[in-house]
């Protein structure tokens, strides 16, 4: 039997008696009362001092014993809970999360995570024709441009989606001298909202599509550092309606009145047309990475990445905020 079967049960067993203790407190002390030598009886002959005296040490039944016993089973619960709740979860390597299940992963966060490189070796040299694969991009913080009364400057910003932002699987091809690095498929993007200082919310789509990364060397190592510029489609694509049914190519195509859009001709008219007419807006963005860790005998490869690229529009109703993220990023070379 392990260790932990036998530590598990004794800690429970003491968060229960310890709670117990803890709401019923210590039994009341009672005073011996001496029976009639005779009769066995508490004697009956008594004066009212007495009797009054014998009162106030006769310990009185609480109002609310009749819970004690659910709230101490509660409080064993919650002390229980505090002890063997699970930790958040942590970053594994490829090859152990290769022998998870589905059920093991489900629920525990490490979908979400890209998996940890254990230094091994001192470099990865490339050649022509190998592909990078499984690469995976994990933001650990998000930014975005917002006007202060300094002009504009990045902020931090509150995450308000889920554990489904990180980028996985991407694959692509690989060219030495100069390392290049062309993304070709896998999950390259990924729906993301945050909010803003104000309590406004922006979205954008977090992506590396169409990404051409290129460092100079013929080998990955501690150190390494390698860019590029990818494509960052429209957040929304064309059959989507707004809150007045307007699309790009399905729904109505004004929803304000003729009269509205008439009355001066020149003022306004911008906004109005930009909010009626839908477009697919097509963005570019930038990424940098640097390498800091190497597997040499599994050929992956780790390290962190900043990467810049514009939000959402509203499909070009309003101007693009510049989001700025940083986090880390896993591939391996074959």
């Amino acid at each position: 039997m392990s260790r932990s079967a036998v530590v598990a049960p004794v800690a429970l067993a003491v968060a229960l008696f310890g709670a117990t203790a803890f709401l019923t407190g210590a039994p009341h002390a009672q005073p011996p009362v001496a029976p009639n030598a005779v009769t066995g009886s508490i004697p009956s002959q008594a004066t009212p001092e007495q009797f009054f005296a014998e009162e106030a040490t006769t310990p009185v039944q609480s109002s609310w014993s009749w819970a004690t016993s659910l709230l101490s089973f509660g409080a064993a619960l919650g002390v229980a809970f505090g002890i063997f709740a699970a930790e958040p979860a942590r970053a594994i390597t490829a090859e152990q999360f290769s022998q998870l299940t589905y059920q093991q992963v489900k629920g525990s966060g490490l979908a979400n995570r890209c998996p940890t490189v254990e230094s091994n070796g001192t470099e990865i040299p490339v050649r022509n024709g190998q592909k990078l694969v499984n690469v995976c991009f994990e933001p650990k913080s998000f930014a975005a441009e917002f006007e202060t009364s300094k002009g504009k400057e990045f902020v931090t910003t509150k995450l308000m989606t889920r554990q489904t932002y990180t980028l996985a699987f991407i694959e692509g091809t690989l060219d030495a001298n100069p390392i290049t690095f062309k993304e070709q498929d896998g999950m390259d993007f990924a729906a993301t909202t945050v909010c803003l200082p104000d309590g406004s919310y922006q979205p954008f789509l977090f992506t590396v599509k169409e990404l051409v990364a290129k460092g100079e060397g013929s080998s990955f190592k501690p150190g390494f550092t390698w860019g590029g510029e990818f494509n960052v489609p429209s957040y929304r694509t064309g059959g989507f309606l707004d809150p007045k049914a307007r699309g790009m190519y399905l729904g109505y195509d004004q929803a304000v009145a003729l009269p509205a859009m008439q009355a001066d001709g020149q003022t306004g008219q911008d906004e109005l047309f930009r909010e009626t007419n839908k477009v697919f807006d097509l963005g570019k963005g930038a990424i940098e990475m640097e390498v800091n860790k190497v597997n040499a005998e599994l050929g992956e490869i780790g390290g962190v990445f900043v990467s810049k690229q514009p939000s959402d529009t509203d499909m070009g109703a309003k101007p693009p905020r510049t989001m700025l993220m940083k986090g880390i990023f896993y591939g391996k070379v074959v």
